[in-house]
């Protein structure tokens, strides 16, 4: 794939050096502005908010010291629990310094539930992207250090996860977190996700769709029970097959998003004026987890099908404001976030994710053509065994094996470039992905994130 990528840039030099001698070609070129738009799930999921806020405002200086304890392995218990921490959102800092995203959607990066606290964004933008990392891990013993990155402009956004409703969504005869949270999560504000720009936000014209009911989108209706005969899932008592899922009251009530769908537009300086690029971002519920009926996988298709209607337009939709509508069909966009569907395997309804990477709207070119986004990391996850084997294992963002993270730009933006941050073993910066020493497993969330994050360089 990457050697498809390099025949593609290099036609495009050659087509710049000899190709039509047209001046208003040239003069297009000369003109655009290269931006990288970028998804990454954290996997900053901690206990509680303040726990996260408590490890991001760790100093540089409290990290070095942490740091040096444990490469002399002098470290107490509870130290060795926070320094593992800290490597985690270290080597997370070294991915996004090393690849630097110029727009960077985060999924799992906790917050209060309503988004108004930004203490969590505060810290990791001062005490861990403002300082400088090693390129080759966080635990390496050879140091490169990386340049610091700044983001002038973030956001964070209220979620539906941990948020309690008022009914036993779950039916097991009280109402208590996780399970009866319009979106799974054990506190408001776990799994929510954040926004770092180095481009000013248009935060007075930020749409969120986080009270959009899922009864109102055409086509949808109460999830029904349809495993009926499982003695390991068991019906709750009180139901029988076929009956709804959700009681009328909690049907009525039942917001679309498990965490929100936000219309984010950013502000871009060309030579040409101001470009505004609405940043379409979401993390729909895992298609798993279902017992008697498939309530998760048909939210999970609903709430990527949301995205598929807000770029066609769609009048049925509303925000949060009451206005309604999608957007504008002249308006350039990206879908960024950890949709969790891949186009050709897992337990989702494959159509969904196929319907929106294909949309006449979006720029296939980055999505099923020459600049999807790939890695050498995960063809070697899955001819080692570690990765399930899969149709396109390039393409892999996840360590358990499906292509779940996307940015997906519109038409017309020209794409010239995409990745998939995942080193191979003979690559460097391989100690960011995997190292033994760290955690339980030395992979995953245990040492920077199950998911990688992912990139695409456009020309607006």
């Amino acid at each position: 794939m990457d050697f498809i990528k390099t025949i593609a840039a290099a036609a495009v030099s050659l087509a710049l050096l000899t190709g039509c001698n047209d001046d208003s070609n040239t003069t297009e070129q000369t003109t655009n502005t290269s931006v990288r738009f970028g998804t990454y799930n954290l996997s900053f999921d901690r206990y509680s908010y303040e726990e996260l806020v408590e490890e991001l405002q760790i100093t540089s200086t409290e990290q070095t010291a942490l740091m040096t304890k444990w490469f002399s392995g002098d470290l107490t218990d509870d130290e060795l629990e926070t320094v593992e921490k800290v490597i985690q959102i270290k080597n997370v800092a070294a991915i996004i310094q090393s690849e630097r995203p110029a727009v960077l959607m985060m999924a799992e990066f906790n917050n209060d539930g309503t988004g108004d606290d930004k203490d969590a964004l505060t810290g990791f933008q001062t005490n861990y992207l403002s300082v400088s990392q090693n390129a080759l891990g966080a635990t390496s013993s050879e140091e490169q250090l990386l340049d610091p990155i700044e983001f002038g402009y973030s956001e964070s956004f209220a979620t539906n996860t941990g948020l309690l409703s008022d009914y036993d969504l779950d039916h097991n005869g009280s109402i208590e977190l996780p399970s009866d949270a319009w979106g799974f999560g054990y506190y408001h504000g776990q799994y929510a996700f954040g926004l770092l720009s180095q481009y000013p936000i248009d935060t007075d014209n930020i749409r969120t769709f986080q009270t959009f009911k899922w009864k109102d989108m055409p086509g949808e209706s109460n999830p029904t029970v349809t495993n009926c005969e499982d003695e390991a899932n068991p019906i709750p008592e009180g139901l029988s097959c076929g009956d709804n899922w959700y009681t009328d009251e909690a049907w009525a009530e039942k917001p679309l998003s498990s965490k929100n769908h936000v219309d984010a537009p950013i502000i871009i300086p060309t030579a040409n004026g101001d470009k505004t690029i609405h940043l379409l971002l979401s993390h729909p519920t895992p298609p798993v987890f279902d017992t008697v009926t498939e309530n998760n996988k048909l939210l999970n298709s609903a709430e990527i099908n949301f995205w598929n209607d807000y770029i066609s337009n769609s009048d049925y939709i509303y925000d949060d404001n009451g206005v309604t509508g999608g957007l504008d069909e002249e308006a350039s966009f990206v879908v960024m976030g950890d949709l969790n569907a891949d186009p050709e395997s897992g337990d989702g309804y494959l159509a969904t994710i196929q319907t929106l990477i294909s949309h006449e709207r979006v720029n296939t070119t980055a999505t099923t053509g020459t600049y999807v986004p790939t890695s050498l990391g995960a063809s070697e996850c899955v001819d080692n065994g570690d990765c399930d084997d899969t149709t396109y294992p390039e393409r892999i963002t996840s360590t358990f094996s499906l292509r779940v993270d996307y940015v997906i730009p519109s038409t017309d933006m020209k794409v010239n470039d995409s990745s998939v941050f995942w080193p191979a073993s003979y690559e460097n910066g391989r100690l960011l992905v995997n190292d033994e020493r760290v955690g339980s497993s030395g992979t995953g969330k245990d040492l920077s994130s199950d998911h990688r994050l992912v990139w695409i360089d456009t020309n607006i």
